[in-house]
């Protein structure tokens, strides 16, 4: 492949949202939620989130770059075998901003796949783009490659990364959560262990109010069988 993916998105949320190129949640009437987690695996923070999870009977979907699972393998296939999603967030965990060839673009994507299913046995269909980065470029190529684009709902991007303090992490969520929410977290913020603390706050909460923490694809499938009975 040649060119390179300098231009951005052409259109607006509503237009790629509307083809199903990119995710950013998934209204519903009921209450679901997905709480996803962004650069890991981390040695020390994913195994304590792991252990919260399965404290309040949650599933997660960690978007993993593959740098990190080279070094971590086993904390992924704990991931996959209680339960969780192991998805795609690049090898290099490279923004795709400008300057970068259309070849290292499906690279990126392809060998954390390669890394993904040698470990989980399985293929995610799912892609995120570090920072949120995307363009039309990046978008064929996904789709060219077997995936959809999954971000996050606007008003549940904790910004946990920039270690903002436990209480704002745990208000973004909670004083926002609505059914079919995409929850922005990370399980790999250097020097930081506010997102573990938050989630000591978030899941009880969420679990008390009713909510049922799930996998994107368990969101997704959600969505097209009410899509479908719908249509009936």
């Amino acid at each position: 492949m040649s060119g390179f993916a300098g231009s951005p998105a052409k259109h607006g949320r509503s237009y790629y949202e509307a083809r199903g190129d990119v995710v950013w949640e998934v209204p519903m009437d009921e209450k679901w939620i997905a709480l996803t987690f962004d650069d890991g695996p981390s040695p020390k923070a994913t195994p304590q989130i792991l252990d919260l999870l399965k404290q309040y009977k949650a599933k997660a979907t960690f978007f993993v770059i593959g740098y990190r699972l080279d070094k971590y393998p086993e904390i992924a296939a704990r991931e996959a075998a209680e339960g969780h999603e192991v998805a795609n967030h690049t090898d290099s965990h490279v923004y795709f901003r400008g300057g970068i060839s259309e070849k290292t673009i499906a690279a990126e994507m392809d060998n954390v796949q390669k890394k993904i299913k040698a470990i989980t046995k399985h293929s995610s269909p799912w892609f995120r783009p570090p920072g949120g980065y995307y363009n039309d470029t990046v978008i064929r190529i996904a789709k060219q490659h077997g995936y959809t684009i999954v971000l996050w709902s606007w008003h549940q991007d904790t910004k946990d990364w920039n270690s903002p303090g436990t209480g704002k992490i745990v208000n973004k969520v909670l004083k926002n959560a609505r059914n079919g929410d995409i929850v922005l977290l990370h399980d790999y913020v250097s020097g930081s262990n506010q997102t573990i603390e938050a989630l000591k706050i978030i899941l009880p909460e969420l679990k008390k109010r009713g909510y049922r923490m799930v996998t994107i694809s368990e969101l997704m499938a959600h969505q097209k069988q009410r899509s479908f009975r719908n249509s009936q």
